[in-house]
């Protein structure tokens, strides 16, 4: 059985509700810096038909802002698309196959030819306007490594206590999930999975109960040694304050943020979209540098 059907078995046990969210509507240009990183001296500029973005990358993740400092000098992101956007989440680009795409076309996969090793720092936060790099998950990556080129931005959206009580409550439930899928894809697990997963499996209530605690007992054992996903309460306050996806701390290299121009990631987020999430309309991008010395 593939891991997706081992993971849809999962929910049965571990599903948890996630509410909807209003969506920010903040429109602050200014700094955030929430990250309390250092800048890089360049601002990245990426123009759009909607207008200008301007960015500033930090300095801690050195891999991360050089090497989008090198393809911008390159012209590498020029003429690709915004190819994901999704309201009250994100705007991603930066896949090369995007550019001259015909419509319709599934985009994502494209890159420069290399990932990058992960900055995943603990003091960078997915607050309202970062900019971070995308990757494959963690399947199949589990170093994190970062896609090469592609990138998105944050435009998340403002949280309760409650909601953020959800989130953590979500991310315990998807790394039982995780481990669910560890646990049952081991061969010396095979016996175990096949009597579990049998059609008529559940006939004998008893003997399933066994099976199930039996897996529950492995789970926790396995959890106890993980680092539960937790958000404290100062990050909480910046959540609830500017908005973001916390769901994604600790997973993913941010590397910069917005400094003006996030009405027009709002804009872009907007827009009316396909089923994977390409807006119908393309939106291309032109990304360049300004050279500053101002440091924030």
């Amino acid at each position: 059985m593939n891991l997706y059907k081992l993971i849809q078995v999962t929910f049965l046990f571990f599903a948890i509700s996630f509410p909807g969210l209003k969506v920010s509507g903040q429109t602050n240009d200014s700094v955030i810096n929430q990250c309390h990183s250092d800048f890089m001296d360049e601002t990245v500029v990426i123009s759009t038909s909607f207008g200008d973005i301007h960015i500033k990358l930090y300095k801690d993740t050195p891999l991360h802002s050089n090497n989008f400092i090198k393809l911008t000098k390159e012209s590498f992101f020029d003429s690709t698309l915004f190819h994901r956007v999704i309201e009250g989440f994100m705007i991603q680009g930066g896949d090369p196959d995007s550019r001259n795409a015909k419509a319709g076309v599934e985009l994502g996969n494209g890159g420069p030819g290399y990932d990058i090793p992960a900055e995943i720092l603990p003091n960078h936060m997915h607050v309202r306007g970062v900019l971070a790099a995308a990757r494959e998950s963690d399947d199949i990556n589990p170093k994190r490594l970062s896609s090469g080129s592609q990138f998105y931005i944050v435009q998340g959206k403002k949280f309760t206590d409650i909601t953020l009580d959800e989130v953590e409550k979500k991310q315990y439930s998807l790394a039982k999930q995780r481990i669910f899928v560890n646990i049952m894809d081991r061969p010396e697990n095979l016996a175990l999975r096949n009597e579990f997963l049998a059609a008529d499996s559940r006939i004998d209530s008893l003997r399933f109960k066994f099976l199930l605690d039996t897996l529950n007992g492995m789970m926790d054992k396995e959890y106890a040694l993980t680092t539960p996903f937790i958000i404290p309460t100062e990050k909480r306050e910046i959540y609830k304050s500017i908005g973001g996806a916390p769901h994604l701390d600790g997973s993913y290299t941010i590397f910069g943020e917005v400094i003006s121009g996030m009405e027009i990631v709002d804009k872009i987020a907007a827009v009316k979209r396909d089923e994977n999430d390409r807006p119908i309309d393309d939106i291309q991008m032109r990304v360049y540098l300004l050279k500053n010395k101002l440091n924030n």
